[in-house]
């Protein structure tokens, strides 16, 4: 009788345990997850930022940039102006879907006008970022090829 109270015993609190540990560390991915995003528009809507790098599926096009300059403003709007013209988009970092890993958090960026700029429209995955640079890559579905991206703070 005791040995079955106490294997009862084991299997309740296992049980228990389990379950605590279950729901910890979903919300622990989810706000992980929430940080990151944080995290990186709060650097990007710090300073000015600039292409260094920009290879669309089979050539470097990075030449196309070399003069603007870039500013994530914190609702939304993305600039980029040099001394002859401005192009206003729209950016934003998401959770491209409902997993909560780091790994599926997206850098979007959206341009109407020129060409060159929607080039650059597109929801990016992030490869690695840090206070002053984020590398970005895009590769396209069906054999489109694979584009990179790279700002770094001025």
């Amino acid at each position: 009788m005791r040995t079955l109270k106490t294997m009862m015993m084991i299997f309740v609190l296992s049980s228990m345990s389990l379950t605590i540990s279950c729901s910890s560390d979903d919300d622990s991915s989810s706000s992980g997850t929430a940080a990151t995003i944080a995290a990186i528009e709060t650097n990007m809507e710090s300073g000015s930022w600039r292409i260094t790098y920009y290879f669309d599926s089979d050539h470097e096009e990075t030449d196309h940039f070399n003069s603007y300059v870039f500013v994530f403003e914190d609702d939304g709007t993305l600039t980029a102006s040099n001394a002859a013209s401005t192009h206003t988009g729209a950016w934003s970092v998401t959770n491209s879907n409902s997993r909560t890993t780091d790994d599926d958090v997206d850098f979007n960026i959206a341009f109407s006008t020129p060409a060159d700029f929607v080039e650059l429209t597109d929801d990016w995955d992030i490869i690695t970022y840090n206070s002053n640079r984020i590398e970005l890559i895009d590769v396209s579905g069906g054999g489109g090829g694979t584009d990179y991206l790279t700002f770094e703070k001025n």
